[in-house]
C-alpha cells in the first residue's frame, strides 16, 4: 500500500510553485512534496507554450488536493466516488478495481494521477513526445512514429539498470510507476521494486502498490514490520504494519515471494488493467508482458528525466 509521500501534503494558500529550466531543455516544477521533471520534443515555440500550460495546470494543484485529504486518505469504495477535483477523481478511478478486494485509498495513485493531470495540459499536436516524471511515476505522450526507451531498476535506493523496455506509439502503455519497501513510500510487501507499465500513470501507480504488496512472505519471522503511523502520523495506513527490514532470503524464499507477486501481476494483465510488470527481490527478477534486454547503461540514477536526445526514462 502506498501512502502519502514522506513529506506530508500541505499547501500555503496563494503560493506559487518553484519553476526552473534544467539541462537538456527540461522543466522542473516543485510545490511541497510534489517534484516534477518535464520534457517535450518539438518546435521551440510550441515547447515553450506547452511548458507555460503545464505550469498553469500545476499551480494550485497541491492546495486543491489538500482540501480533499479526508476523502483521499479514507478507504476507497468500489461503487461511490466522493472526490470532487479532477486529480482526486483520477486517483479514485485508478484504485476502484481493487477496492472491493482489499484496503486501498486513493492516495495509492496520487503521484501517477498528478503526473497524468499535468501531462494533459502539456501534450498537443506538433509535439513529437512528452513526459511528466513525478519521482519515478511517469506519464507519457507519444505522437505517431515516436518512442521512449524505459530503463528498469531493481533497487530505488541503490540503483542500477536491470533492463529496458521500448514504448512506441502503437503500444497501449502511457504510464509507468514503481513501488516497493525500499522506495519513497510505505509498502506491506517485501519487493525491492515493482515496476508497472499501464495505460495511465495513475493506474500504473495503483497497480504497483498492489503488486508490491503481493510480493511477500507474511509468516517470515525475521521480516520487520511496524505500524505506519509511528513513522508518519497522518498516513492513510494508520496502524497497518509496513515493511521496515527484510533479511537475506534463501533462493526458495525469494521464488515463493516473487511467484505470489507474479500471480497478482498476471491477473491484472488478464483483466486489462496493466500491460506489463517487472518484480525485483534481492537480485532476482520476475516479469510478465516484458522481455528484458541487457541495459544499455550501467549505474544510472533511478529517476532522472532524460536529456531529450537520449530518449530514456527510468522507473
Amino acid at each position: 500500500m502506498r501512502s502519502a509521500p514522506s513529506s506530508p501534503l500541505n499547501a500555503t494558500p496563494g503560493r506559487e510553485p518553484q519553476v526552473a529550466l534544467l539541462a537538456g531543455g527540461r522543466l522542473h516544477l516543485q510545490d511541497g512534496p510534489i517534484d516534477l521533471v518535464i520534457g517535450a520534443d518539438g518546435p521551440a515555440a510550441l515547447v515553450r507554450q506547452a511548458y507555460d500550460d503545464a505550469i498553469a495546470q500545476f499551480t494550485g494543484l497541491l492546495g486543491t488536493l489538500c482540501t480533499e485529504l479526508p476523502v483521499l486518505r479514507a478507504a476507497a469504495s468500489p461503487d461511490l466516488c466522493t472526490a470532487q477535483g479532477a486529480v482526486a477523481r483520477s486517483m479514485w478511478n485508478a484504485v476502484r478495481p481493487f477496492a472491493g478486494d482489499m484496503f486501498i485509498t486513493p492516495m495509492a495513485a496520487v503521484a501517477g494521477a498528478v503526473a497524468g493531470h499535468v501531462l494533459s495540459a502539456l501534450a498537443r499536436p506538433g509535439l513529437t513526445r512528452a513526459y511528466v516524471n513525478n519521482g519515478g511515476d511517469i506519464a507519457l505522450y507519444l505522437a505517431e512514429g515516436a518512442d521512449f526507451t524505459v530503463g528498469l531498476v531493481d533497487r530505488p535506493d541503490r540503483p542500477s539498470l536491470t533492463g529496458t523496455a521500448r514504448i512506441d506509439f502503437a503500444s497501449p502503455v502511457r504510464g509507468i510507476a514503481t513501488s516497493g519497501w525500499r522506495g519513497r513510500s510505505f509498502s506491506l510487501g517485501i519487493a525491492d521494486a515493482v515496476t508497472i507499465l499501464a495505460p495511465t500513470a495513475a493506474m500504473a501507480d495503483a497497480a504497483a502498490t498492489v503488486v508490491a504488496n503481493a510480493v511477500d512472505l507474511p509468516d517470515h519471522p525475521l521480516v520487520l514490520r511496524e505500524p505506519a503511523c509511528e513513522f508518519q502520523p497522518d498516513t492513510d495506513l494508520g496502524m497497518r504494519a509496513v515493511t521496515r527490514h527484510v533479511p537475506p532470503l534463501s533462493a526458495a524464499e525469494k521464488q515463493q515471494a516473487l511467484e505470489a507477486g507474479l500471480a497478482c501481476a498476471r491477473d491484472l494483465v488478464r483483466r486489462g488493467l496493466i500491460c506489463a510488470a517487472a518484480l525485483h527481490l534481492q537480485g532476482e527478477t520476475a516479469s510478465t508482458g516484458l522481455s528484458l534486454p541487457a541495459p544499455a547503461t550501467a549505474g544510472a540514477r533511478p529517476f532522472p528525466a532524460p536529456h531529450r536526445q537520449e530518449g530514456r526514462l527510468h522507473a
